[in-house]
């Protein structure tokens, strides 16, 4: 038999343990309008996700946010090619033209500051989706280091064959749509977020419509 005083401890825990799983709930994400019909032409790829995956529901703390609206974006390609570093979190996930950053070939990456260290719950990420392609190696990263040299979490990374030099990833790739990624941070802390990708398979430059950090403020 268990001492008293355990015995309530362990009751304290499991009490606060439910307490904490009733206050999570479901992410609710608005999702754009989908801009393509019909059949798309076969992607074939060693790490692809099947078509029609059915992606859990995340679970997030009840009061969680946007976080990342109107906030500040950096790239490692300071000059798009078409389109402004600002639109990333300006709302617009449509997809439509004008409505996107299309940055240079290769590994190329974006940046959303939120301003101050926050406990992430999730982030959505919206690549170019009016035609169905994958984009290569996407990784996703948390820190509260701008230049991502240290405290790094990474929350995403399909890059099954670190071509990317971030490490090789066991997440699969997926196919574009209406209804972007969206990965559980599972409460990580940081500041940054960070997200890469490496072409496509239409060709090699890389696009954003829109990136959503979901959590809390830190105090």
């Amino acid at each position: 038999m268990l001492p008293r005083t355990l015995t309530l401890a362990l009751s304290v825990l499991a009490l606060t343990a439910s307490a904490g799983a009733a206050d999570a709930i479901a992410l609710k994400v608005e999702m754009p309008k989908p801009l393509f019909a019909g059949t798309p032409r076969p992607i074939s790829l060693a790490n692809l996700e099947p078509a029609g995956a059915k992606r859990a529901d995340i679970m997030v703390p009840a009061g969680t946010t946007v976080l990342s609206k109107g906030k500040t974006v950096t790239s490692s390609d300071a000059l798009p090619v078409i389109g402004e570093l600002s639109f990333l979190t300006d709302g617009d996930k449509t997809g439509i033209d004008g409505a996107y950053v299309e940055l240079g070939p290769g590994v190329q990456w974006v940046q959303v500051d939120l301003g101050a260290s926050a406990k992430i719950a999730a982030v959505a990420v919206w690549h170019f989706h009016s035609q169905a392609r994958v984009y290569h190696d996407v990784v996703i990263q948390i820190s509260n280091d701008k230049d991502f040299k240290s405290g790094i979490t990474t929350l995403f990374n399909n890059d099954d064959d670190n071509s990317s030099k971030f490490g090789k990833g066991k997440d699969l790739a997926y196919v574009e749509t209406n209804n972007g990624r969206v990965i559980d941070a599972k409460g990580t802390a940081g500041r940054y977020v960070r997200l890469s990708s490496n072409g496509n398979t239409s060709d090699e430059l890389n696009h954003y419509c829109e990136v959503e950090v979901f959590g809390t403020a830190g105090k």
